[in-house]
């Protein structure tokens, strides 16, 4: 069985990304995403820190120091891009003008609950961001992870033990294994990489999945 990389995970999320979507791409894995949207397909990525219209990273040398995302990574602008004040940033997120945000996460449980800003132990450091007017404002949340822990733990759990950052959120789960569906029934598989049986993925996940 192979497992996707990061730079596969995050094309395979483009390629679900529709001409026209209005996307904000969260901190850590899923900046990744910029760098692998289908060419000819216009989308408009926002940022929290107050820019829409981000193209991706910058040809190294080429940064600009005043042109970041909201993790601090140098970006690029596309033409008509443009930068306003981060008040105005959280309004189109608290809004609901957001067709998608892709997330990172710690744990998704079987009902679509996100915990992905602090793991709860006592030496973490809380990095809440705009994680959760992401996660309730967005139309849609995806969330992007590798399926398992450093340590061999699935991410998908039944009930998170990490504090919540919103409840009943996540519509799509990508990971470096499968691409799950969160439904009112619980998960449903769309795709697994080649090599993986429903049974394994299973065992993996150590979750009800359903076929």
């Amino acid at each position: 069985m192979k497992s996707l990389t990061r730079d596969e995970l995050a094309e395979r999320v483009a390629r679900d990304i529709p001409e026209g979507a209005y996307v904000n791409l969260g901190i850590g894995l899923p900046t990744l995403v910029a760098n692998h949207l289908p060419a000819g397909r216009e989308i408009f990525l926002h940022s929290e820190n107050g820019i829409l219209g981000m193209g991706p990273a910058p040809v190294p040398g080429q940064e600009d120091p005043d042109l970041i995302n909201a993790g601090k990574q140098p970006v690029t602008l596309l033409p008509g891009g443009s930068f306003f004040h981060h008040a105005d940033s959280f309004a189109m997120m608290r809004g609901g003008h957001l067709d998608i945000c892709v997330l990172g996460a710690f744990e998704v449980s079987t009902a679509g609950d996100l915990a992905n800003w602090h793991t709860g132990a006592a030496d973490a450091i809380p990095a809440v961001g705009g994680a959760m007017d992401l996660a309730v404002g967005a139309r849609q949340v995806f969330v992007m992870m590798e399926h398992r822990t450093r340590e061999g733990r699935s991410k998908l759990v039944e009930r998170c033990s990490c504090p919540l950052t919103a409840v009943g959120c996540v519509d799509r789960i990508y990971t470096d294994l499968a691409v799950i569906d969160v439904t009112p029934r619980g998960l449903r598989v769309r795709e697994m990489v080649d090599g993986l049986s429903l049974e394994e993925l299973r065992r993996l996940s150590g979750v009800p999945i359903s076929g």
